[in-house]
């Protein structure tokens, strides 16, 4: 039993595929431009809640799915990073609402198990180039907010990216607790 839950909880993930194109250091910021595979993914969509919580409910729903609660009841192994799409206001806080996906394992995207919620979707998705910083820690919305501007600021106005949302990644396991990975990406238009 406990080999079974060690391994699911800290057995290999599947990175989602991404090409390095450049790096940057700007105003103590280090960037780096990457592009990154299309695919299908599962997501869920969550409106009304604040980002830390409507995230936490949606990946818990993600986990589920990956885990087996799915048509083929087949544990698919975890991909990382599990990436919350963020809106942010005039003012730069997020709305409440946000789009979670979780890239579906690759020997699982030709035929993904259907989910047994009705509230995660399978969407195609075409390949991505983004701008992308790196930072420590139990990410939160404030974390989020405060990379998401240090990475504009760094950018500046020559960079071309969508500023409607941007995308909240998190790679690692609750129960990490050192050495954490987040990261917020800016989806070059």
């Amino acid at each position: 039993m406990f080999g079974m839950i060690r391994n699911s909880l800290f057995g290999s993930v599947e990175g989602w595929p991404c090409q390095v194109l450049s790096r940057g250091e700007k105003e103590e910021v280090t960037y780096e431009e990457r592009a990154c595979e299309g695919g299908k993914f599962a997501t869920v969509e969550v409106a009304g809640k604040q980002f830390d919580e409507a995230s936490k409910e949606a990946v818990l729903k993600l986990l589920k799915y990956v885990g087996g609660t799915n048509d083929k009841g087949v544990g698919m192994g975890m991909t990382a990073p599990v990436s919350i799409t963020a809106f942010p206001g005039e003012d730069g806080s997020l709305q409440q609402k946000v789009k979670v996906s979780l890239r579906i394992p690759s020997q699982y995207q030709d035929s993904p198990p259907r989910p047994g919620d009705e509230s995660i979707q399978i969407e195609e998705r075409e390949g991505i180039t983004i701008y992308s910083t790196q930072f420590g820690g139990y990410a939160k919305e404030e974390d989020y907010v405060n990379y998401a501007a240090k990475l504009r600021s760094a950018l500046g106005s020559e960079a071309a990216y969508h500023k409607d949302f941007y995308l909240c990644n998190g790679y690692d396991p609750p129960m990490k607790p050192y050495w954490r990975r987040n990261e917020v990406w800016f989806v070059k238009e």
